[in-house]
């Protein structure tokens, strides 16, 4: 495998005797580049082979690919994160084969992504529609866009809140007082489950089913968090602590032999998955190393200091990840066509694993990484070391 510097990951920089640098990236011994033959009816998997062979962001998406099969291969904790918007064009279902393959074992997303895959189990409108338009006319329609997809307000958007609200209020004694935003997730998960038309359209149900936790950690930035507004004014309900959904994520990573990330885009949902390394090892002093693999569709460039665009490997800085050299990739270009492609050919190429069911067991596992925080703090107070 070559990683995306177009290095062999296992090959080092090292100087020969007249001090000259023997980097393989700095040497003419790369694969002979031969045109791959194109042909008709290729395979998902074929068609990765084909890309491996050619150069740009085809040949990422084969590093890519090679990546997570050996996340998947070598049984590592692996998280989606989900930036953009990318259940109302319908990758739900995407994600859900993902989850039922046992190669997603918790989700990192935005509260839009939750939100909106709901109404495709309740059956509210979505449909296709169009960029080039007058926005003015769709609002008089009482229309919404999300670029080239309709969305209606009062039967979609509307319906929607009223569900959310009821399930959230209806659910409240079911739900911990002391709540991360996967247990608002579970709990609309389940609610989905029980009341749908359609639950096997939603990506939440099958979390829900699978043990897989959904967290939203900026879900007031959403319309999951509008609809707590409500809630808020009259007193029912509960309110998730976002800081428990960082003890929770880092409890995960704690846990984990091997972990690796599949990001779809940057955002909150990058980062949030991301800072559980430094949150290890910078903060509470437990674990150094952060994740094993990384892979990032994006667009986002990395020069404008934006975290959405800053390459996996400044995150070595930060602890962040195990290693800047290997495991880790970044696609460049957008999320809806590499991330079925990618799906498709782990699930052609990997055997279904067991799921970690990480849901049931994530809040013995913040416990028990709490008594080593007290324990290592105790014993440094009492040999003197500053903390």
């Amino acid at each position: 495998m070559h990683d995306h510097n177009g290095h062999h990951p296992h090959h080092h920089p090292h100087h020969d005797h007249d001090g000259m640098d023997e980097d393989p990236r700095h040497s003419f011994t790369g694969r002979k580049l031969e045109p791959p033959k194109v042909s008709a009816d290729m395979t998902v998997t074929d068609l990765i082979k084909f890309y491996g062979l050619t150069g740009y962001n085809a040949r990422r998406l084969a590093e890519a690919a090679e990546i997570l099969e050996d996340m998947i291969n070598t049984n590592s904790t692996v998280c989606l994160t989900l930036a953009g918007a990318m259940t109302p064009i319908g990758m739900g279902r995407t994600i859900s084969a993902m989850i039922e393959a046992g190669f997603i074992d918790w989700i990192v997303a935005t509260g839009a992504n939750v939100y909106h895959d709901l109404h495709f189990a309740y059956g509210l409108p979505v449909r296709q529609g169009h960029f080039d338009v007058d926005d003015d006319v769709l609002y008089a329609k009482q229309i919404v866009r999300i670029y080239d997809v309709y969305i209606k307000e009062l039967e979609t958007l509307q319906a929607q809140d009223l569900l959310v609200q009821k399930d959230i209020k209806e659910r409240a004694d079911e739900i911990p007082k002391n709540a991360s935003t996967a247990d608002i997730a579970y709990a609309l998960g389940k609610a989905a489950k029980e009341n749908s038309r359609h639950p096997e359209k939603s990506f939440l149900v099958k979390a829900y089913e699978n043990n897989v936790p959904v967290y939203m950690p900026a879900i007031g930035d959403s319309s999951i968090g509008l609809n707590m507004l409500p809630l808020l004014f009259e007193g029912k309900g509960v309110f998730p602590n976002t800081i428990l959904d960082v003890a929770e994520s880092a409890a995960i990573l704690w846990k984990s032999e091997k972990s690796g990330g599949l990001e779809l885009g940057g955002g909150v949902p990058k980062n949030f998955f991301q800072q559980t390394g430094p949150a290890l090892y910078q903060i509470l002093k437990i674990k150094e190393g952060g994740q094993d693999y990384l892979i990032q569709l994006t667009d986002a460039r990395p020069d404008t200091g934006g975290l959405s665009g800053a390459t996996l490997q400044e995150g070595k800085s930060w602890g962040k990840i195990k290693t800047s050299h290997r495991g880790n990739v970044i696609v460049y270009g957008d999320s809806s066509v590499y991330f079925p492609l990618l799906c498709s050919y782990a699930l052609s190429v990997c055997k279904p694993r067991k799921q970690k069911q990480i849901y049931a067991k994530k809040d013995g596992w913040v416990e028990e990484m709490k008594k080593i925080y007290f324990a290592n703090k105790s014993g440094n107070k009492k040999s003197g070391k500053r903390l």
